[in-house]
């Protein structure tokens, strides 16, 4: 197989990626050391989610394959890729989580369901709980009304109790 031919390969395989990612991050990782992004990928193997590094150019033609040709202007550097096909939230929050404890990765872009979308709304996605928190609180939220009734019920029951003694 040709060098070009495999090239053509690696776009194609990156633009896939691009397509089937519920989220993708860029980040530029340049400053880490090898154990800082070891410890990385590591964080990031346990949630499900791919940590790779390609060259840029393969990366901007995959982009642009994807329709997705403004990610370019960001990808200038040193640039790690995140993609998460199965969670939304887990790779915005591992990403910010270990921006916060280690300055020198810093969130380029990211896009979200196939949108495009800024770092404020990748951080913004990394403060959302997880789908297990969020699953708590709508539980929560359901239960509220039912013991509610039910204490207000037995304060009924109480009240008649005390007036019949």
């Amino acid at each position: 197989m040709s060098v070009l031919e495999q090239k053509k390969q690696i776009v194609s395989t990156i633009a896939d990626q691009l397509k089937n990612s519920k989220t993708t991050i860029l980040v530029d990782y340049r400053g880490l050391d090898v154990s800082e992004v070891t410890e990385l990928r590591k964080q990031l193997r346990e949630a499900g989610v791919t940590f790779k590094v390609y060259k840029n150019t393969m990366t901007r033609r995959a982009a642009e394959e994807a329709g997705l040709s403004e990610l370019n202007e960001t990808l200038v550097g040193p640039t790690a890729i995140a993609f998460s096909e199965d969670e939304v939230v887990a790779p915005a929050k591992i990403l910010n989580n270990f921006s916060k404890e280690h300055e020198a990765l810093v969130i380029k872009a990211g896009v979200v369901e196939g949108q495009i979308t800024s770092v404020e709304n990748i951080k913004a996605l990394a403060e959302l709980p997880s789908r297990d928190g969020l699953l708590s609180m709508l539980l929560s939220v359901l239960q509220a009304p039912m013991r509610n009734f039910a204490l207000a019920t037995k304060a009924v029951a109480d009240q008649k109790e005390e007036q019949g003694a």
